[in-house]
């Protein structure tokens, strides 16, 4: 595991790439050890899921509508069938506020599209604070590779 004990390949990696696809044991504890060494080495850290992420430059730099999920019965009369939009708060610009570096950790990015995950790393070369590592499905050894080559080699 001396892979692991520094975490300097990968952190090198991850400046060099900006946006990293990454497979990890399902069994979990590298991912964890990974963030504690970046954290280490002066970045700041955000776990989330892609889940229900948007068009993701949207979500992370701008404000944004939601709207709750429908649930049976309401009133058509005031809000229409689809209910009332809640305004979200940006995700990045708060934690990009200071001059540290952030990383944001993606989990279940195997169901993102090919174009979403092309956006995420535009938006990585667009904020050269924002580095982002996508988890892209689980595997018996820690794996990462720069998201575009990746997706290079899904599509072939």
């Amino acid at each position: 595991m001396p892979l692991l004990l520094s975490g300097q390949k990968f952190r090198n990696d991850l400046e060099s790439a900006g946006c990293l696809a990454i497979t990890t044991p399902l069994e979990g504890g590298s991912e964890t050890r990974l963030l504690r060494r970046l954290r280490a080495a002066g970045y700041k850290t955000q776990i989330s899921s892609v889940r229900g992420l948007g068009d993701p430059s949207v979500f992370l730099f701008n404000l944004h509508g939601v709207r709750p999920p429908h649930l049976g019965h309401q009133n058509v009369g005031r809000n229409g069938a689809l209910g009332e939009v809640q305004q979200v708060m940006p995700q990045a610009n708060e934690l990009l506020a200071e001059d540290k570096p952030l990383v944001l950790w993606l989990l279940e990015g195997q169901v993102l599209s090919h174009s979403e995950l092309l956006s995420l790393c535009d938006v990585c070369e667009k904020e050269n604070r924002l580095k982002i590592v996508i988890e892209m499905g689980g595997s018996r050894v820690l794996k990462w590779q720069p998201m575009r080559s990746f997706l290079n080699e899904k599509t072939l």
